[in-house]
């Protein structure tokens, strides 16, 4: 955990700028996690968020998570859970339009906090996306354009609460996966952890870091950097004490974005044998994720070789 990358965005802007670039660097290539502070977005709108985020839990979805943990008859569970999670979750969808205004018991607060939220997350995503093609030698705005198919990328953001599990040892908060999309932007709880990823093998604790915005990357930065960049599995540890809470957001490519290995990259370092990853429309892939989320990528990869989308 003490190896964690933890980088400092304010170094962008003067002499460490290449420094911090290397730290960017190695973190993408070595972990595919990293952990930002100095990113830009005030504090006290992040403490308003997870003010909020906890209130809402509260006052609307703990009562239906004790019902839904009631009907399952999983109160007093003796065996291994390998098909659900546990936790409590709701979807917002920020662009190409808002739904933020259509979800029920949220309060106007609430609502104006996370639209606010959300504009900053966009501008800090595409800066990163920015920042990775700098680092891989793509041309400024290559992975943008890459996701924006017809009507700009999809963003959104899913918030997550993991209660308090009575026997964790029987059952994951999130199952082990990678994310489908291109990058993920995490506020996670300072006090309560449990996000893990795995490196060399290891299950790597995810510090909580007060403020702090955890970065990983997803299979769509895989495929377009031809793996130089790899999505990493990464899962939620259940836990006894306190509960845990996640908002989580995927700046992703368009449905009909077309995804494939960025050509300059494949040009620069062509090998006779080297892999390249498919081509295909990014809603044909997430259709066949929605299936596959908890199984390993590679055979995903491979089978959208096989789909003619475009």
């Amino acid at each position: 955990m003490e190896n964690f990358p933890v980088i400092n965005l304010e170094n962008l802007n003067g002499e460490e700028r290449k420094a911090t670039l290397e730290q960017i660097e190695e973190a993408c290539r070595n972990w595919g996690f990293f952990e930002l502070v100095n990113h830009g977005i005030p504090h006290e709108l992040l403490d308003t968020l997870e003010r909020l985020t906890k209130e809402h839990y509260r006052k609307c979805m703990e009562k239906r998570f004790k019902e839904a943990v009631a009907s399952k008859g999983l109160e007093d569970f003796q065996a291994e859970q390998k098909d659900m999670d546990w936790e409590s979750t709701f979807f917002l969808r920020h662009l190409p339009t808002s739904n933020i205004s259509q979800i029920p018991d949220l309060s106007q607060e609430y609502r104006e906090a996370m639209r606010e939220f959300a504009q900053k997350l966009e501008k800090l995503a595409e800066e990163l996306l920015d920042l990775l093609c700098e680092n891989i030698g793509l041309e400024k705005g290559y992975l943008k354009k890459a996701f924006y198919g017809s009507r700009g990328p999809n963003f959104g953001t899913k918030v997550a609460n993991y209660p308090p599990c009575p026997k964790p040892e029987l059952v994951k908060g999130l199952r082990a996966h990678t994310d489908a999309g291109g990058i993920i932007l995490l506020l996670q709880d300072d006090k309560v952890s449990g996000l893990q990823l795995l490196k060399d093998d290891q299950w790597v604790d995810v510090p909580p870091m007060r403020h702090s915005i955890v970065v990983n990357l997803g299979d769509q930065i895989e495929v377009i950097t031809n793996g130089k960049y790899k999505s990493v599995e990464h899962r939620v540890i259940a836990r006894t004490d306190g509960t845990r809470m996640s908002v989580a957001s995927f700046y992703n490519p368009a449905s009909d974005a077309v995804i494939y290995p960025a050509p300059a990259l494949l040009e620069r370092e062509a090998k006779e044998n080297d892999q390249v990853y498919p081509k295909f429309v990014f809603e044909d892939y997430m259709r066949l994720y929605a299936k596959l989320k908890f199984q390993p990528k590679e055979p995903r990869f491979e089978a959208m070789k096989t789909v003619n989308s475009f």
